[in-house]
C-alpha cells in the first residue's frame, strides 16, 4: 500500500487491532533500537545504569545539603527513596526524548510504504522500558542493602507501573506528532526535561514543601514517583486522591493522544 492510501481508522480498538497486525514490525523497530545502543558500546549494560546512578548521587549531594540545614543525617533508606524514584524518572526521561525524534529520526520509513506510524513512539517507550529492566537489578540490590522489606502495599506497583508507561505513551505520541511539523519541539522538550526533575519529587518527598506540596503533585507523574516511594520503601499504600489525579491524565491523556496521532496521521508524509 503506498504511503498516500492512508487507511481511515474508525476507533481506537481498530487502531490497536491494526497495531496488533504490525506487531512484528514493532518488535523489529524495538529490537533495533536496543542494539544500537548497545552493540558498539564500550560499557555495553552499563549504559542502562548511568543515568539514574548520576540521578541517586545528584539526590543524595541535595539530601545531604538538607541534611545539614536539619541536623538529620541521610540513610540508606534515604537513599533508597531516591532510587526507587530515579529509576522511573530516567526512563520517563529517556522514552520522551526519543519519542519525541521518533518520526523524524525514521523519515525515509514514515514516507514510504504504509502501517501503523503510532510504532515508533511505541517502539521508543518499550525500548526504555527495557533499560527500566535492567537498571531495576541494582535498585533491588539498595533495597536489600537498606533492609526496607517487602510488604502487603508492594501489590500496588504493577498498576503504578501501568499507570507510567500509559502517562508517557500519552505524552510521547503527542511530542512526536507536534516535532514532525514544529521541529523546534524537540529543543523545547529538552530543556524541560533538563529543569523539569526540580519540579519533581525525586530528590525530595512533595510533603517536605509543606503547603507547596500539591503545587508539585499537580505534575501528574509526581504522585506516581511518591506512590513507588509509598509502596516499596515505606510500606503503606499510596495516596488514593493523588493517584486517581495521576491515572486520570495517564489513561485520558493516552486515549487523547492516540486520537490525535491518527487524525494527523495522513498529513505526516508531506510534512517530513
Amino acid at each position: 500500500m503506498a504511503t498516500g492510501d492512508i487507511v481511515e481508522k474508525g476507533d481506537m480498538k481498530e487502531s490497536i487491532r491494526e497495531l496488533f497486525e504490525y506487531r512484528h514490525l514493532l518488535f523489529m523497530l524495538t529490537w533495533k533500537e536496543i542494539r544500537i545502543r548497545y552493540k558498539q558500546t564500550i560499557m555495553g549494560f552499563f549504559w542502562a545504569l548511568l543515568m539514574p546512578m548520576l540521578i541517586v548521587a545528584a539526590g543524595v549531594l541535595i539530601r545531604q545539603a538538607f541534611a545539614l540545614v536539619s541536623d538529620q543525617p541521610v540513610n540508606l533508606r534515604d537513599v533508597a527513596s531516591i532510587c526507587v524514584k530515579a529509576l522511573p524518572w530516567a526512563f520517563f526521561v529517556g522514552a520522551i526524548r526519543f519519542s519525541t525524534s521518533s518520526l523524524t529520526g525514521n523519515s525515509n520509513l514514515v514516507t514510504k510504504i504504509y502501517f501503523p506510524r503510532e510504532v515508533f513512539p511505541v517502539s521508543a517507550v518499550l525500548a526504555n522500558l527495557f533499560d527500566f529492566a535492567v537498571a531495576s537489578v541494582v535498585v533491588v540490590v539498595v533495597l536489600i542493602l537498606a533492609r526496607t522489606g517487602l510488604g502487603v502495599d508492594i501489590l500496588w506497583l504493577p498498576l503504578l507501573l501501568v499507570l507510567l508507561v500509559f502517562l508517557t505513551l500519552g505524552l510521547g505520541m503527542l511530542l512526536a506528532c507536534g516535532n514532525l511539523f514544529f521541529r523546534d519541539v524537540k529543543y523545547i522538550v529538552e530543556v524541560l526535561l533538563t529543569f523539569g526533575i526540580f519540579f519533581t519529587p525525586v530528590f525530595y518527598e512533595a510533603k517536605m514543601l509543606g503547603k507547596w506540596a500539591p503545587v508539585i503533585l499537580l505534575n501528574p507523574l509526581a504522585p506516581l514517583l511518591e506512590a513507588m516511594n509509598d509502596v516499596i520503601v515505606l510500606h503503606r499504600p499510596p495516596d488514593y486522591g493523588w493517584l486517581g489525579y495521576s491515572a486520570s491524565w495517564a489513561v485520558l491523556g493516552f486515549l487523547i493522544a492516540w486520537k490525535v496521532f491518527d487524525r494527523a496521521e495522513s498529513a505526516f508524509a508531506e510534512n517530513i
